[in-house]
């Protein structure tokens, strides 16, 4: 497998089978799900196994799910093989996100800071809102949840392993 070195990245799940054709319906499990859609191939991997690179002939969404085309997989019978199986990406072969934007796994673990109230720990988490997704950072002020929006994040920087905050007040609850 040609891959940097770098981990996988998990995006979605394979549910079921979808058409007579060997098409697979994936469901995320990230917030990166999304770029699935755009990407030119992708690792299946059964649970215990070594993934199986697949390029992706198409792709569309259908009901919250992406179902997907795969080179090699012509027949209902060779796509419910793999139900159940993690659909991974390497992570060269994310599309680039717009300027701004970051995946989830280019942030999860990098030190979270605040212009104020200095280290707060790790970005450990995320999770999606109606309103917007949500960053959760574990450390010295337990668990804080900063609002992924542009007026509260002020820098990711890659060489320094972090991301830094301009935080309200309040925000973070000191105990």
């Amino acid at each position: 497998m040609a891959t940097t070195g770098k981990a996988l990245v998990a995006l979605g799940k394979v549910v079921a089978t979808h058409g007579l054709r060997g098409a697979l319906k994936v469901q995320g499990t990230t917030p990166d799900f999304s770029a699935l859609a755009d990407v030119r191939q992708v690792l299946i991997q059964q649970a215990g196994e070594e993934p199986e690179i697949f390029r992706l002939r198409g792709a569309s969404w259908q009901r919250g799910g992406l179902v997907v085309s795969l080179e090699g997989l012509d027949t209902v019978e060779a796509a419910a093989t793999l139900v159940g199986a993690a659909v991974l990406v390497a992570p060269e072969m994310m599309p680039q996100p717009a300027a701004g934007r970051y995946f989830w796994f280019q942030l999860q673990g990098l030190a979270a800071w605040d212009r104020q109230k200095g280290d707060l720990g790790r970005l450990e988490d995320i999770f999606v809102t109606a309103a917007h997704p949500v960053y959760v950072v574990r450390g010295r002020f337990g668990e804080v949840l900063i609002p992924a929006v542009s007026q509260f994040l002020v820098e990711v920087d890659f060489e320094q392993g972090r991301v830094l905050f301009d935080l309200p007040e309040g925000l973070v609850q000191e105990g």
